[in-house]
């Protein structure tokens, strides 16, 4: 009987134990639910709160600034004409110009801009190749026709034999310049040149012409040394030569409208950032659209 009792109270106190275990299993298991549940409802609130910090900010007219590289004329002047549109949707637009091609790829690789917009984007995938930096697209803005200018020759009819021509010295714009002298029947280049033309790929010169390569920023100033000139568009706006005047303009439907397509350019991985699709939305509204009309005279060409 004594034994009996031995076992039955071992058991009860066995029972007790496994209850105990239970319970507390139970009581760590709600601990942390709540707090993973107080975790979230915290990252939550932060999430919230930095929203409305920023709303707040906009508010009260504090901007995130968005830093800009662009030429002169016509990217610096479109860009002005959106920093209104931009601040009413929380940005201080802030433009740094520069007058040539290659330090505003430079200064954008290494974070000292947000963004560029100078360049098209044939132009920035060369540059990527050539200089290993890592730029890419946000968005295709306006296209520039590229113009043929009278320098000391009145028009190309009157080309003399050895006539100077000025194009550009960069691959992908010396390509662009010798397609157009192409299409007007002065040169017929090899074949299969195309985008990557240079001087030694034409195979047709009738007259003899002297095709000289100069730095692209460089050739409305020396137009009246050469008899004439291919420039490119935002180079031509920036001299005050009007597009009505060239002696001939790339077609609207030429496949430089797709090639040669000026866009916002970033770092990679950055193209879909607020302050970047903001940017480009602007930059392709009605607005903005109909001061490139209406400023620039066919000299630029807002893309959809």
């Amino acid at each position: 009987m004594r034994k009996n009792l031995v076992i039955l109270a071992a058991a009860l106190a066995a029972a007790a134990a496994l209850t105990a275990c239970g319970g507390q299993a139970e009581e760590t298991t709600a601990a942390e639910t709540a707090a993973e549940t107080t975790a979230e409802e915290s990252a939550e609130a932060e999430e919230t709160s930095a929203e409305e910090e920023t709303e707040a900010a906009k508010a009260d007219g504090e901007l995130e600034t968005v830093t800009v590289g662009a030429s002169p004329a016509p990217h610096a002047e479109i860009l002005e004409a959106a920093k209104e549109a931009m601040a009413e949707k929380g940005y201080d637009l802030e433009i740094v110009e520069y007058v040539d091609y290659v330090q505003p790829n430079l200064a954008l690789d290494s974070g000292d801009l947000t963004a560029n917009y100078f360049q098209h984007i044939t132009y920035l995938e060369d540059f990527n190749a050539e200089r290993g930096t890592h730029l890419a697209s946000a968005g295709s803005i306006h296209y520039e026709p590229f113009g043929i200018y009278a320098g000391k020759t009145a028009s190309l009819e009157e080309l003399a034999d050895g006539a100077q021509i000025a194009v550009p010295n960069d691959a992908t714009n010396e390509a662009r310049a010798l397609l157009l002298l192409e299409a007007q029947g002065l040169i017929t280049l090899k074949e299969d040149a195309g985008l990557a033309a240079t001087k030694n790929d034409i195979v047709d010169n009738p007259k003899n012409l002297d095709i000289v390569e100069i730095e692209a920023a460089q050739i409305p100033r020396s137009l009246g040394s050469v008899d004439v000139a291919v420039i490119n568009g935002n180079y031509a706006i920036d001299a005050g030569l009007d597009v009505a005047d060239a002696l001939a303009v790339e077609a609207s439907d030429s496949e430089a409208a797709v090639k040669y397509a000026n866009v916002v350019a970033v770092q990679e991985g950055h193209e879909n950032d607020p302050a970047i699709q903001t940017l480009v939305e602007v930059l392709k509204s009605d607005e903005i659209r109909e001061f490139m009309e209406t400023t620039y005279g066919g000299a630029v060409v807002p893309l959809d």
